[in-house]
């Protein structure tokens, strides 16, 4: 558990394998599991399955991202999550770690507070101006997500001359930011943002480039789980029902160098990441082994 001016680790990122993180929102509207955690017992009950079924990192979220979504009250986020986090700590001990999904400082801080390991910010801290110092002042593990606008502009920004030069470079400037608010480079992943104010082309070739974005010597986290995109190639409305094609495109994030797969499917996709280990074991540089060293 993180505390200010603690030296600084990606504890649960896993040495020479993909790590898996599961996808705990604690909501009512999320796109593909609203719902289904959004009391402290359910969410406590989800964990503990999570962990079964061999998730390295739980990410606990208690606002909803997906395009269109209106986002809920501070307090509300708060009411939401911090429970959660402490009902985990209480019940499961020190040993789970724990990543906060949020774009606020005052609620990563009070989860930070009351056990969480990892900020894990889809503005890649260009909502919250306190995001960044705070994660230099706690030196935690920080997710920078690339993304456009926020949920109600960011299907609108989708316009890119080439995209996977534009999010390179708009990651990297996240990157310049961090450092100069006194981040250091070791508490630092990045994901690409796919859905995130990006097409189906977008996120495509995106995936094509993973090994260009690797590159740099930054862990890459990468959350294709049950994407709109992949439903749209799929012909699949259903995101319970993408898994197979989510399946497809953690392979391809892990081949071109993902250290983290963000996924709701933990069991199934903790399978997937272990013969994609197997069959891809040598990685472009920027994943768990470099960040560890």
């Amino acid at each position: 558990m993180a505390e200010p001016g603690a030296p600084g680790s990606l504890r649960g990122l896993q040495i020479g394998a993909t790590t898996v993180m599961a996808v705990l929102n604690v909501t009512d509207d999320s796109f593909s599991d609203g719902g289904s955690y959004n009391d402290t017992d359910r969410a406590l009950a989800g964990c503990t399955r999570m962990l079964a079924a061999g998730a390295h990192v739980v990410d606990i979220g208690g606002q909803s991202t997906r395009p269109g979504a209106v986002d809920v009250s501070m307090a509300e986020e708060m009411q939401r999550v911090i429970p959660v986090v402490e009902a985990i700590r209480q019940h499961l001990g020190p040993d789970p770690v724990l990543s906060i999904d949020t774009f606020r400082a005052a609620v990563a801080e009070a989860a930070l507070a009351a056990g969480a390991d990892w900020i894990n910010d889809v503005s890649g801290g260009e909502h919250d101006p306190a995001m960044l110092p705070l994660v230099a002042r706690y030196r935690c593990p920080c997710v920078l997500m690339h993304r456009r606008g926020n949920s109600r502009t960011m299907n609108a920004l989708a316009h890119y001359r080439d995209v996977v030069s534009e999010v390179e470079a708009e990651m990297l400037e996240q990157v310049r930011k961090a450092l100069a608010a006194g981040v250091e480079r070791s508490q630092l992943l990045l994901d690409p943002g796919l859905g995130f104010a990006k097409t189906t082309a977008h996120n495509l070739a995106l995936l094509d480039q993973l090994p260009r974005l690797a590159h740099h010597g930054l862990p890459l986290l990468v959350g294709p789980s049950r994407k709109r995109f992949i439903g749209e190639i799929l012909e699949q409305p259903d995101p319970l029902q993408r898994g197979w094609g989510t399946a497809a495109a953690v392979c391809k994030a892990i081949a071109g160098g993902a250290a983290v797969v963000r996924v709701h499917d933990v069991g199934p996709m903790l399978q997937v990441a272990r013969m994609a280990d197997v069959l891809w074991p040598q990685r472009p540089a920027g994943t768990c082994n470099d960040a560890n060293s």
